[in-house]
């Protein structure tokens, strides 16, 4: 089977950019520019390289996925991300994320339960050039309070509520940006700290795998 060359998928790219991000409604020029950038194909396996582009997930093995380009696109504009911003994200998953999030902030900690998929996106990061990220094998909803208070929180899994140990590790005026509800059908929530207080606003309606506590090794 032939793959396509990295000037095929660069136009690939742009076309994602221009059909499923821009004419739906993405309008941050800066999460706009950085997915034009990051090579998404480098982050799934290579069998599934040719629908890297495409608009739904993509399985990435341990039963995760790598979540449809617009999703990924609309959370990043809810962040409001600056470039001198720390940013947590839980559920490397492939690293795609953490790439485009690396892009669009000054350091990014990056947390995954299962050891393999970080493993992997470390190795892929790397290759990449990205220096300013640090994944972690470790339990999610705890975060990581090495780091904090963050700027923005990223959450690629469901919860079904919006964990407080997140909460408690953002800033002031700092955003978490989560999938809050049961394993059917989950609605996205964007929640600011003001005046120390959580406010929360609601989204469409999506879904996500599970958040799931613990840390899951290699068998």
């Amino acid at each position: 089977m032939l793959y396509p060359d990295e000037a095929t998928f660069t136009a690939m790219r742009m076309q994602m950019v221009e059909h499923q991000l821009r004419r739906r409604g993405i309008e941050d020029a800066r999460v706009l520019d950085a997915m034009s950038r990051v090579p998404r194909h480098a982050f799934v396996p290579r069998h599934c390289q040719t629908q890297a582009y495409d608009d739904y997930p993509l399985p990435i093995g341990e039963e995760q996925t790598i979540s449809q380009p617009f999703i990924i696109g609309h959370m990043l504009e809810l962040l409001t991300l600056t470039a001198t911003g720390r940013v947590l994200e839980i559920g490397t998953g492939s690293g795609y994320v953490t790439a485009l999030l690396a892009e669009l902030s000054s350091h990014v900690v990056s947390m995954e339960r299962h050891a393999t998929l970080a493993s992997r996106a470390q190795e892929v990061l790397t290759r990449l050039g990205y220096s300013n990220v640090e994944i972690i094998v470790g339990d999610g909803m705890q975060g990581a309070m090495h780091s904090a208070p963050y700027q923005a929180i990223l959450v690629s899994a469901a919860a079904p509520e919006v964990p407080s140990e997140l909460l408690d590790q953002l800033a002031e005026a700092g955003r978490l940006v989560i999938p809050v509800g049961p394993p059917q059908t989950q609605q996205l929530q964007r929640i600011q700290i003001l005046g120390g207080q959580p406010a929360t606003q609601l989204w469409e309606f999506c879904r996500f795998v599970p958040l799931v506590p613990g840390v899951k090794s290699p068998s």
